[in-house]
C-alpha cells in the first residue's frame, strides 16, 4: 500500500477563494498543495452563458498582489469583464505566483485522524494534512423543483448553470423561471435575440446600475455596505439567504428594468406554483414583486443622498426612477403548448453538497457551523462561502480579506501544534500553466 502523500495544508478548491489562500501560504513559505476536481476556476468557464458579464466593476476585482488594473494590466476599471476575461484574471493569478494546484484531483472523502490530523481519499490516491481548507464554495448543486417532472418530454428544460445562448433552444418561446442575477439576465440575453420570454418572477430586489453620477457598486463600497459582518445585518441568517439584487454589467453596465422588457413584449408572470397537465400555474404576486424591486432600489437611493449630504461631497443630481408599465390582470394559467413554450430555463438557484466531509460541523440545514471560516473541529476551515464574514465575502475584495484571516488562523495553529513534516512528494507544476503557456504559442 502506498504512503499517503502528506502536506501541512491542503486546500480544496482553485477557484478565487483557494488561490488567494495559496498566495499568502506561499509567502509564507508554508507547505501546502491546491486539489481541483476539474481546472483552475472552471466554474467561470464552464458554468456561465457565452455573453455573461460580471455585474461587479473591474476596479473591485481584487486579489491578494493581484488587480484588475494593476498585475492584470486591464486598462477599464469602471467597465465589467465577460465570462472568458474573468477566467483569465484568475488563471493568470494562479501562474503569477506558481501556485501548488493539482488539476483532476476530486477529493471523495475527508476525515479527521489517521496518520495525521486529517485524512483525504481522493481519486489520484491519499493524502493527509494538518490542516484543510474546504473552498468549494456553496453553489454546488443545481435545483431543479419537482414540477419540472410533469412537463411533456417536448420541452426541453436545461438549468441556468447549463444555458448558453439562445442558439442552444429550439425555436419557440421560452419560460424563464426566477428573477435573480441569472433568471434576470438570462432573460434579457433571450429578449436581445428576439425570442419570445416568459418570465416567472421572484422576490428579487432590484438595484440601479448607476446613480448620482457612479456606479452604484462604488458608492456602497464607499459607504462601507460590504463590510457590514454576518452579525450585524438586519434579519439575521434569513437576510443573508436573500436572492442578490439584479441588475447588468453587459454593454458597459446598465439597469435590468423588467416593466421596460415587458413593454418591449416580455411576458411577465408571478411566482410559479406548480405544472399540471401541461398548464402552469402562477401565484398572483407580480405586481407586488416588482413593486418591492423598485422600492428596493429607490431605498439604496435613498442611502446614497444621505451619505453624499454627510460627505458633503458635490454630485450631480438626477430624476428618481417613475414605473413605465404596470400589469394589468394577471395571467394565472399559461397553457404552455398555447403559448408556443418549446424550452424551460430554470433559475432557482443552487444547493450546498458537503456529503464527502466527515468531520460533523453542519447544522440540521446542512450548512457550515463556522465563525469567519473557523469550525468547532480544529485545523478545519472553510473559504469562500457567501456571508462567511461580511456581505462582501462573496465578492472578490471580500474573498481576499477572509483569505488573509484564513492564512493567520492556519498560522496560529501551526504555532500551536509545534513543527509539522514537509510534503513526501514534489509538486509538479500546474497542469494549467502549461496548458495556458501552450495557448499563448
Amino acid at each position: 500500500m502506498s504512503t499517503p502523500e502528506h502536506h501541512a495544508v491542503v486546500i480544496v478548491g482553485a477557484g478565487q477563494a483557494g488561490l488567494s489562500l495559496s498566495w499568502h501560504l506561499t509567502r509564507r513559505g508554508t507547505d501546502h498543495v491546491l486539489l481541483e476536481r476539474d481546472t483552475v476556476a472552471h466554474e467561470w468557464r464552464d458554468g456561465r452563458w457565452d455573453e455573461f458579464t460580471l455585474v461587479t466593476p473591474n476596479f473591485q476585482c481584487r486579489l491578494p498582489g493581484w488587480s484588475y488594473g494593476g498585475e492584470f494590466g486591464g486598462t477599464d476599471p469602471d467597465g465589467f469583464m465577460r465570462r472568458d476575461e474573468v477566467h483569465r484574471f484568475v488563471t493568470a493569478y494562479a501562474r503569477s505566483f506558481g501556485a501548488p494546484v493539482r488539476e483532476g484531483v476530486e477529493v471523495t472523502d475527508l476525515q479527521q485522524g489517521g496518520p495525521a490530523a486529517f485524512t483525504l481519499a481522493t481519486t489520484a490516491g491519499t493524502f493527509t494534512a494538518d490542516q484543510v481548507v474546504i473552498a468549494t464554495g456553496g453553489y454546488h448543486t443545481p435545483v431543479v423543483p419537482r414540477a419540472a417532472e410533469r412537463i411533456s418530454p417536448d420541452v426541453r428544460q436545461l438549468h441556468s448553470s447549463a444555458y448558453r445562448g439562445a442558439a442552444q433552444l429550439p425555436a419557440g418561446a421560452v419560460l424563464v423561471v426566477g428573477s435573480g442575477q441569472s433568471g434576470a439576465q438570462i432573460a434579457e440575453d433571450l429578449h436581445l435575440a428576439g425570442r419570445t420570454v416568459h418570465l416567472a418572477v421572484g422576490a428579487a430586489p432590484r438595484c440601479a446600475r448607476t446613480y448620482r453620477g457612479r456606479d452604484c457598486i462604488a458608492w456602497l463600497e464607499d459607504m462601507g455596505t460590504y463590510d457590514v459582518t454576518a452579525v450585524e445585518v438586519p434579519g439575521g441568517a434569513a437576510a443573508q439567504e436573500k436572492t442578490n439584487h439584479y441588475m447588468t454589467g453587459r454593454d458597459g453596465g446598465r439597469d435590468i428594468d423588467l416593466r421596460g422588457f415587458a413593454l418591449e413584449g416580455m411576458q411577465l408572470h408571478g411566482r410559479l406554483e406548480d405544472v399540471r397537465d401541461g398548464v402552469a400555474r402562477f401565484s398572483p404576486t407580480l405586481g407586488a414583486a416588482l413593486d418591492h424591486a423598485d422600492s428596493v432600489a429607490e431605498s439604496i437611493k435613498d442611502a446614497i443622498d444621505r451619505w453624499i449630504a454627510l460627505q458633503g461631497i458635490d454630485a450631480p443630481v438626477e430624476d428618481r426612477y417613475r414605473p413605465v408599465w404596470r400589469p394589468g390582470p394577471e395571467v394565472l394559467d399559461l397553457d404552455l403548448a398555447a403559448a408556443g413554450i418549446t424550452s424551460v430555463v430554470w433559475s432557482v438557484g443552487y444547493r450546498a453538497d458537503h456529503r464527502w466531509v466527515g468531520p460533523g460541523v453542519f447544522d440540521g440545514r446542512g450548512r457550515p457551523r463556522q465563525t469567519r471560516g473557523v469550525t468547532g473541529t480544529p485545523g478545519l476551515f472553510f473559504l469562500g462561502l457567501p456571508w462567511m464574514h461580511t456581505w462582501g465575502s462573496g465578492r472578490f475584495a471580500g474573498i481576499a480579506r477572509d483569505a488573509q484571516f484564513t492564512a493567520d488562523q492556519i498560522t496560529a495553529h501551526q504555532i500551536a501544534t509545534g513543527p509539522v513534516a514537509g510534503p513526501t512528494a514534489r509538486v509538479p507544476q500546474p497542469q494549467h500553466a502549461q496548458r495556458e503557456t501552450a495557448d499563448a504559442r
